[in-house]
């Protein structure tokens, strides 16, 4: 790693966080820093995700939960999770069973990602907190993961940004001149600049993009409204709430709202939404470690 630590203006150390392979050893050492994971790694070409911004996530998702038991966070293994499209790097399981102890089951459409998810659980001997399951149909979300029987506090999602290859490309490039700030880059054989945090088609675009995938979901939690206390998805672009918050109103919600996170400059949201009644929500966490005297 330390061949990779720089200087900033400023004089402070800091990463190319442009460079691919600096930014996957700093969120290596960071997971093993601060939440005791002695092996973490991701397949070349896929996201490799800001830890900082999973985290914040993470930590929100735990103060909603606290709005449904009396202003306590439930912790441990009884406060179930459900990741939709974990990926190669697991990272939001990962975070969630390391800060509070949740059981978590992480599901995702591409072999390749499930496969290095498992790498990582059976180097950390996690496999008994995190449950990998494939979505085998790439036209269903939580149809063919949610059984009957299943029971989960919460749903958490990071859905495809784009609607099309193009979009995702030119979304790319923009985030990479950002990062350089009109500095060259060095450049891979066919001439497209590199990118820190690669993607692959699941990960980055999908038919209908960011609000084609959520209004799905939406439509979907019906169908589970009863076996999931919590939906909730990171929501990209701004101008996208409208449309999703009509949808959500189309379909009946009993209640949603939309949770602000900030991190320096950067400004992100997600929506989450339920349809248990208020009264029922303390029924979900009788049991858990914060409702223990």
């Amino acid at each position: 790693m330390k061949s990779f630590i720089t200087l900033n203006p400023r004089g402070d150390k800091t990463i190319d966080f442009s460079d691919d392979k600096a930014v996957k050893l700093l969120n290596a050492a960071l997971l093993k820093h601060h939440y005791q994971i002695e092996f973490w790694d991701i397949p070349k070409g896929f996201l490799c995700p800001p830890i900082p911004g999973r985290a914040d996530y993470i930590h929100h998702l735990a103060d909603l939960l606290a709005t449904s038991n009396s202003g306590s966070i439930p912790k441990g293994k009884q406060v179930q999770g459900l990741d939709i499209g974990t990926g190669a790097n697991l990272i939001y399981p990962l975070l969630a069973l390391k800060s509070y102890g949740w059981k978590m089951t992480a599901s995702d459409i591409e072999k390749t990602s499930l496969a290095s998810a498992e790498s990582i659980l059976k180097a950390n001997r996690l496999g008994k907190s995190i449950r990998l399951i494939q979505q085998t149909n790439k036209s269903h979300i939580f149809d063919g993961i949610i059984s009957e029987g299943d029971r989960y506090h919460f749903t958490l999602c990071n859905p495809p940004f784009h609607s099309s290859a193009q979009e995702a490309s030119e979304g790319s490039d923009r985030k990479l001149r950002n990062l350089n700030k009109g500095s060259s880059r060095q450049k891979t054989k066919q001439g497209s600049q590199r990118l820190n945090f690669g993607g692959q088609h699941n990960e980055l675009w999908c038919e209908g993009g960011e609000v084609g995938f959520i209004k799905q979901m939406i439509r979907e939690s019906v169908q589970f409204q009863n076996q999931c206390l919590w939906f909730t998805t990171l929501v990209a672009k701004k101008e996208h709430l409208p449309a999703i918050h009509r949808t959500l109103k189309k379909y009946k919600v009993g209640y949603f709202k939309e949770v602000k996170m900030a991190q320096g400059n950067k400004i992100s949201r997600f929506i989450a939404w339920t349809f248990q009644s208020k009264a029922a929500h303390p029924s979900w966490f009788i049991g858990s470690p914060s409702n223990k005297k």
